[in-house]
């Protein structure tokens, strides 16, 4: 059994060599990617035009292939261009070398300035790189570099591709990279050496022919001419004789409060620091042969000023501080601020100012109640109580500003002369103390305008303790509200003078686009003053004392009946912020309110004295208890739709005429006795239309003007009629609700049209609802005749039911529409519960605006034609960012970035032409050259110099190096350099006029046959870069594979 068993236990194993291995399939992904990208075959393209690697188009395809469990990332670089013989391009030609293998030899595209490594090192417009896909990964061993590289090999070799593949070995930082490129019996290596320290030996061209001739190996005896292209790149970096321009601004003037009130509307702008770091030049000697010119150890011919070629590049200094681009930052950092007004100030001067209101007020309505008072209990230590006992809270006794003496003495007068006094008088005397008396505008100056701030503000901190200087919150003030210093009062007009210079152009309607506020607006000047407070004048707490101020000071108008300066009239304006808004509703509201007081005085003084008691004494009090009634009556079920339980009339002395009209309209209903009624409220005859009825001409009533309501208004009424659903009880009372207006046209149209009918009023009001057609009538004439729409036939239609409702009562004594006084302590309420971060969240708009305005302004001097693309597309970027209520942050920060670029492009475009003179030009040719040329430095990676260094520009760049070169060798001065002879003998010692090249670039080419004398001549070219701490050699051999 165990023999039997024996043969069963044994295992046999078979090795399948037919599976592949993970490095075939390496090369078959390889193979794969090539073939899916088509890079098979031999495409010809059309030769290589001069720098069209610059301003060319680059483009790359990526994909990923793994070796085992590393990744690799596929790279194909190619320059695109104009496909010229497609059918063509599939015919191979056995004879014809690969393009890569041509662009060797090309010489239109040596040292490109903006290129990829591989192009500017071997001149390709085509390859493919394949390199580890992590940044934190290497190739660093020798036999994976070999692995790596042998697959490249026979991918290239089984695909039949011709485009150059590269491995990237080593870190990334070297910038390594060994490949090959193969072709029809052709084959091209790719090496490189990159050493930290450049041997003496190899620093000068003769070294470095040396290298090239022993690794070409060429078998000729005589070996072809070298082809040579030199660069030496100097660089300057030290401006001895030409300051940065840019003036910075006088703190100590801002601060001291010298500067003048426009300069608070003037935003900054320039870089701090000089935004140009660096001059690089570019000395080029393109095409020289080995026995032209000599460089050694020893000797060099390698004159910069005699190179043919000159180019110059300038290197930016990477984010240079720029004063307009801080202004906003430091604004919008404020956005992302939490803290509120009292926070940062302190305890609420407004719960301080409210609640001594409401003491004064409580203690008036005490003193004015008709119970007696007893005169006797009004000693002077009981009338100043109440004063001394708030000046002893924030304050000790010796600060009172009075002596107690002195203050005594004086209330004693006066409780002598209270004492003569019978109720009568005390009752009108306290009645006039009680009424707003009206302040000329002219009396106040800037520094009444904030006493009452500054006295609560003191209250709870020294004044040292202030965050903004008393000069400096004067001049702000001045600036914001210049009616405040003018000798006339204001007569409505609220418009100020406009400071800026582009107002009348296209700019100033940017705030149509960004929805921030016009140029010439409070709001505008607001945000300015806020942003440079917030910069140079105590930051934050600089920003809610202002705001404070500036609330404050619009309570004081609206309380005063003074105008707001810098607001359109009219309603809001919702193509403006939001807090433009609010200033405008707030206006209206002054506006409504002046008015109705003017009227009120205008009307009493045109009463004798005793009018208003014989009034009273006429209609008596069950007259006048059934005229309150009928008050309540009229219209009594659409005043439930007002925002207010209140009712205010514009006028209330005119009894006579209420008796009159507003009793007999209660008793009589029908329009024939309506005809009766004296006509009220008539603004002027219309001009065709009379009443369909009596034939009396139709007169346009006065009518109240529609309520102004701003953004955040109209969209909470959105909201309320939004819930009411879409049910038919909901759609009626959505109706009824936005009827309000519609009611009180058709009151004011019956109290000026007696006897009219619903079709007059519709005539007038919504003609499109009133159609007239041509009949005939019974005795064949041709007539006109009229009849409502269908919508107005509609049953329980709303026209019908508010006509039915509607009363003859002119506009005069209707219910007001628009409760200014509400609507403005909700508005001032608004203000007051604004915190810094939602302040500048309002006002950022405008600070963007004033910023792209001071952008075109500034660029509009330099007229540098990639600025103003640059500006359209930031103007077209924050319209469209803008115009949402609440932007993203990074939206923001993009935008602000674009503005801070500009400023920065214009900055350099200062600073150039300081260094270079355009200003100093006599000739207007040559300074036209220096602008372009100028001009250039900016838009283009690297700019030609016209005539080397014999040219205008040229001598001036030379003058540059030589300043710097002898301010650092401390040589002697140009005057003395004119005394050194004639000009060779000056040429000879120019070499010492630049510095020691910073870069040295070689390339060196030629067309040997390799490896055998009878091989096919094939290009080789060897790049070479030296710098001081650097030193690369990248060479293409070429060698022919077939006869060797």
């Amino acid at each position: 059994m165990a023999a039997d068993s024996e043969p069963e236990s044994e295992v046999f194993e078979i090795t399948d060599f037919t599976t592949a291995s993970e490095w075939e399939r390496f090369i078959s992904k390889v193979e794969e990617v090539l073939n899916d990208w088509k890079l098979i075959g031999n495409s010809l393209g059309k030769p290589l035009e001069k720098g069209i690697f610059t301003s060319g188009t680059w483009e790359e395809k990526s994909d990923e292939i793994s070796f085992a469990d590393f990744k690799f990332s596929v790279t194909h670089h190619y320059l695109v261009q104009d496909s010229t013989d497609k059918e063509g391009k599939d015919e191979v030609l056995e004879d014809v070398i690969p393009q890569s293998m041509q662009d060797l030899l090309c010489m239109n595209n040596d040292f490109p300035p903006r290129a990829h490594c591989l192009v500017r090192w071997y001149g390709l417009r085509e390859f493919v790189v394949i390199a580890p896909a992590a940044n934190h990964d290497a190739v660093l061993s020798e036999s994976k570099c070999n692995l790596l590289l042998s697959s490249v090999s026979i991918a290239l070799g089984n695909t039949g591709c011709q485009v150059p593949l590269f491995v990237q070995i080593h870190h990334k930082w070297r910038r390594m990279y060994v490949g090959e490129c193969q072709g029809h019996g052709v084959r091209t290596d790719f090496e490189m050496v990159h050493l930290r320290k450049v041997p003496n030996q190899y620093t000068h061209l003769s070294g470095l022919l040396d290298i090239f001739k022993s690794k070409i190996g060429c078998p000729l005896t005589p070996l072809p001419p070298v082809s040579i292209a030199i660069r030496f790149t100097y660089v300057l970096q030290d401006w001895q004789q030409y300051f940065w321009p840019q003036q910075p601004p006088d703190i100590d003037a801002l601060v001291g409060g010298e500067v003048g009130g426009l300069e608070f509307g003037k935003l900054p702008f320039g870089a701090c620091e000089d935004p140009i770091s660096e001059l690089h030049l570019a000395t080029t000697w393109p095409h020289l042969t080995e026995g032209i010119i000599v460089d050694n150890d020893v000797y060099s011919d390698l004159d910069p000023i005699q190179a043919p070629h000159w180019s110059v590049r300038v290197r930016k200094a990477e984010n240079p501080q720029c004063l307009l681009g801080d202004f906003v930052t430091e604004f919008f950092k404020i956005c992302r601020r939490k803290e509120s007004t009292d926070e940062i100030l302190g305890r609420s001067t407004f719960e301080e100012e409210g609640r001594e209101i409401a003491d004064i007020t409580h203690a008036l309505s005490k003193l004015t109640e008709p119970a007696p008072v007893p005169i006797h209990k009004l000693s002077v230590s009981n009338m100043v109580h109440s004063a001394k006992k708030k000046i002893r809270k924030h304050r000790g006794v010796e600060e009172s500003p009075l002596n107690n003496d002195v203050l005594n003495t004086i209330l004693l007068v006066l409780s002598n002369t209270f004492l003569v006094l019978d109720d009568i008088d005390i009752t009108h005397a306290l009645s006039k103390l009680t009424e707003p008396a009206p302040v000329p505008v002219h009396k106040l100056p800037v520094s009444n305008m904030v006493h009452s701030a500054k006295k609560k503000i003191r209250k709870h901190r020294g004044v040292e303790e202030s965050p903004l200087n008393n000069d400096v919150l004067n001049t702000i003030l001045l600036f914001l509200f210049p009616d405040a210093a003018s000798e006339k009062p204001l007569d409505g007009s609220s418009s100020t003078d406009n400071n800026n210079p582009v107002s009348e152009s296209e700019g100033y309607n940017l705030y149509n686009q960004f929805k921030s506020a016009p140029s010439d607006s409070l709001t505008y000047k607001l945000a300015l003053c806020l942003c440079m407070i917030n910069f140079y004048h105590g930051g934050l707490k600089g920003v809610a004392h202002l705001w404070q101020e500036f609330v404050l000071e619009m309570r004081f108008r609206w309380e005063n009946n003074f105008l707001i300066p810098g607001l359109a009239s009219g309603p809001p304006d919702l193509r403006c912020c939001l807090l433009h808004q609010k200033l405008q509703m707030l206006n209206c509201c002054i506006e409504r309110k002046k008015a109705r007081d003017e009227g009120r005085k205008t009307n009493t003084s045109d009463m004798y004295p005793g009018d208003a008691g014989r009034a009273g004494d006429q209609l008596g009090p069950d007259n006048l208890k059934d005229m309150d009634k009928e008050k309540g009556d009229v219209g009594k079920s659409w005043d439930s739709w007002s925002d207010s339980e209140e009712e205010f009339f514009e006028c209330l002395s005119d009894t006579e005429e209420l008796k009159g009209n507003g009793q007999e309209s209660s008793k009589k209903g029908g329009p024939k006795e309506m005809t009766s009624l004296k006509p009220e409220g008539r603004l002027y005859q219309h001009g065709k239309l009379t009443l369909l009825h009596n034939g009396e001409p139709l007169y346009i009533p006065v009518t109240q003007e529609p309520a102004p309501m701003t953004e955040d208004l109209l969209e909470e009424q959105s909201e309320v009629l939004a819930k009411l659903g879409t049910s038919a009880e909901g759609a009626h009372l959505r109706a009824r609700m936005q009827s309000a207006c519609l009611l009180s046209d058709m009151e004011s149209f019956k109290a000026a049209n007696p006897g009219c009918f619903l079709e007059d009023f519709v005539r007038w009001y919504s003609p499109r609802d009133y159609i007239e057609e041509e009949v005939i009538d019974e005795k064949g004439n041709m007539v006109l005749k009229g009849e409502l729409s269908a919508r107005m036939k509609i049953p329980s239609n709303m026209w019908v039911e508010a006509w039915e409702t509607a009363k003859p009562i002119p506009a005069r004594r209707q219910r007001r529409l628009f409760d200014d006084t509400r609507e403005a302590e909700k508005v001032l309420h608004y203000l007051a519960v604004q915190k810094p971060a939602d302040l500048a969240r309002h006002l950022l708009p405008c600070v963007i605006h004033a910023a792209v305005l001071k952008v075109k302004e500034e660029e509009n001097l330099e007229n540098i034609s990639s600025v103003k693309k640059i500006i359209k597309q930031i103007i077209t970027h924050s319209s469209k960012v803008l115009h949402f209520p609440n932007p993203e942050d990074k939206k923001l920060e993009e935008i602000i970035h674009q503005i801070t670029n500009v400023e920065a492009i214009i900055a350099r475009a200062r600073s150039l032409k300081a260094k270079f003179g355009t200003e100093k030009c006599e000739q207007e040719e040559e300074k036209e050259d220096l602008e372009r040329f100028v001009s250039c430095l900016l838009e283009q990676p690297e700019v030609l110099v016209v005539g080397a260094g014999r040219g205008h520009a040229g001598r001036i760049i030379h003058k540059l190096f030589v300043n710097a070169h002898r301010a650092a060798a401390m040589a002697p001065p140009e005057e003395e350099l004119k005394r050194m002879g004639s000009p060779e003998e000056r040429r000879q010692n120019s070499v010492s006029d630049f510095p020691p090249p910073a870069g040295r670039e070689l390339i060196l080419r030629t067309t040997v046959p390799r490896p055998a004398p009878y091989s096919r001549a094939l290009p080789q070219r060897m790049y070479s870069v030296l710098t001081k701490e650097d030193f690369r050699l990248a060479g293409a051999f070429s060698s022919d594979t077939s006869f060797f």
